[in-house]
Parts: structure tokens; sequence; C-alpha cells
């Protein structure tokens, strides 16, 4: 796993995955399940792999932090970069903070509070919480009030946040007063874009966005890497072409819940036995959403899969896509 200082070089190396957590009936890790999806996602050229909502580590306790967080960093590569999260209230953040301390992560993604919080006291606990943990954090950005631009630009001066997932969700992405004023005061060097492929193109092309987190890469990760490879060459064309690929999946994401969806998808694409999903959510029991799920998942794997096998001739490329 690595282990040194993130770099803007971390963060635009590969997609940064965002997979579920697999789970036994029992609701203990399941460790094989979490190691195929991992090579899974390693196979497909990702080398980045967070650890937040969709793993659902906002339910999880400061008692199994540790076991669950080490046996994730014994399931990765040696080039793997893993972020967990911590969070997202203050008094869990501190504790979890402090098992991380003595651990080799070199960052974690605290996440965001929406209620009770205001904007000053959570740049105030995220000082904190960095002076628990040692190093710097990557702060995710939810929500407008959550953070103000001018706590955000402060808090990277003094060195506290080496990484920024940026994921509020706009009708238009173009049409981003939030966003445009925090990379005026901070720049784009460590702000990801943080909602998947949608806005993606947007994110990179126009705003400069230094790389984009995904969900549904744990169903395609050779055309998500795919996507970043065409954006990073200024092949916009082909960015918009693979990422119709993902658009079914990520609306029904949408449609019913962007962590339940990608929970049932992983399993039903055969990619691994996610499990029970932790309280205090529940699997998607729907006949017609699984119904639903399943038929998009595997055709996006399929799809995936040949994008594989064409990648290097452009003509077959457009054909598979």
């Amino acid at each position: 796993m690595k282990t040194t200082p993130v770099t803007k070089a971390d963060l635009e190396r590969s997609v940064l995955a965002v997979p579920p957590l697999a789970r036994k009936a029992d609701l203990a890790l399941d460790v094989e399940a979490n190691r195929a999806l991992i090579r899974y996602l390693q196979d497909g050229g990702v080398s980045t792999i967070m650890y937040g909502g969709n793993a659902n580590f906002y339910s999880l306790g400061v008692f199994d932090y540790a076991e669950t967080v080490e046996s994730i960093a014994g399931l990765v590569a040696e080039n793997t970069w893993v972020i967990p999260s911590i969070g997202p209230d203050f008094g869990k953040a501190m504790d979890q903070a402090k098992i991380l301390r003595n651990l080799t992560f070199p960052t974690c993604m605290i996440l965001p509070l929406a209620f009770p919080a205001t904007a000053a006291g959570a740049a105030r606990g995220v000082a904190k919480v960095v002076e628990r943990f040692g190093k710097p954090l990557i702060a995710y950005l939810k929500a407008e009030n959550y953070l103000e631009p001018e706590d955000i630009k402060s808090l990277v001066q003094d060195g506290l946040l080496c990484g920024i997932k940026y994921a509020v969700v706009r009708k238009d992405p173009l049409a981003d007063h939030y966003l445009d004023r925090l990379i005026e005061l901070v720049g784009t060097d460590i702000v990801i874009s943080g909602i998947g492929e949608r806005p993606a193109i947007d994110h990179l092309r126009h705003f400069g966005l230094a790389g984009f987190t995904s969900g549904s890469v744990c169903v395609a990760p050779r055309l998500a890497t795919g996507l970043l490879t065409a954006l990073k060459q200024g092949d916009y064309e082909e960015a918009m072409m693979i990422r119709k690929a993902f658009l079914p999946l990520e609306d029904l994401r949408d449609a019913f819940s962007p962590m339940r969806v990608l929970h049932e998808a992983v399993t039903l694409a055969g990619i691994a036995d996610m499990g029970p999903m932790l309280p205090m959510l529940s699997n998607i029991d729907s006949p017609a959403q699984i119904k639903a799920i399943s038929t998009i998942a595997r055709h996006l794997r399929k799809r995936d899969a040949e994008f594989a096998t064409v990648r290097d001739a452009p003509a077959a490329r457009a054909v598979a896509l």
C-alpha cells in the first residue's frame, strides 16, 4: 500500500474508486469478497481506492475501526493508495484520527456533517482533527454551507488539507459559482470531482480539476480508466462516448439510492458478493429494481470487457461503445 505523502500526481494518476464494503450475514467483514473487488479494480487500471459513503463508513464505529482499515490495507497491491474515511461527527472523527495516527495511511477523508454543524465550526473541527491525526486530510464537500471557500483557503494555506473532494450536485455543472470561488482561492491542484462520471468531463475540461471519483468504476474499471485517459489527452469526443456507457447505471443510482444501487450492482454483475449493508441502511429488495440493476450492471460489465479487448483500436472501440 502507498504510504508516502500525498502529491498532485497521486490525485491525477488514477480514477479514485469509491467502492462498497462487503460483509457476511453476521455483518463481519467478508475478506475474500473485498479482495475480489479490489483485484478487479486493480486489474482494470485503478490504483486509488477511497472508502467513504458507498462503504457506509458513516456508520462505522470506533471499536472495530482499526480492524476494518487494516484489513483493507492488507488486501491491496504495493502501489495502491487506500484512503479511509473518518467522522462525520467531531467526537468520532477525533477518536478515529487517533487510531489512524498509529497506522501508515498518508491521509484520510473527513466525512461531511450536515447537522448539527456550522461552516465556522466545521473549519475549526477539521483543524482539530488534523492536529490529532498528524497529517493533512481530504475534505469532502457535498453542500455549499458545509465549509466556506475562505475557510478552505485558510486550511490549505496552513497545510491542513491535501485534497478536496468536490461533490455539490448542480443541474448544470458548468454553472457553479461556489466552485468558481473555490478555485479562485485554492487553485485546482488538490481539487477532484467527486460525483462520478456524469459531471467529470465538465469538471476536468472546463474547471481543470485534478481527477474524479467513481462508484460505477467498480463495475467497469477499464472504461472509467479509459475516460480519465481521454480527458488527460484532451480527447473529449472519446470521453463523451465512454461516459454514455455509465449513464444507465448512474440514472438508477440517482433514482433509487447511489449507495444501495452500487452495492447491489457489484453483486449482480458477478464481481463479488457484497452481502448485507451495514445498518442503518438496508439492501434493495424490490424485485423490479433488482431486475433493472442486474440487467444494466451486467451489460456495463460486458461493455467493460469489450472495451479492454479493443482499447488499442479506435474504430473497434467506437463500435464497442
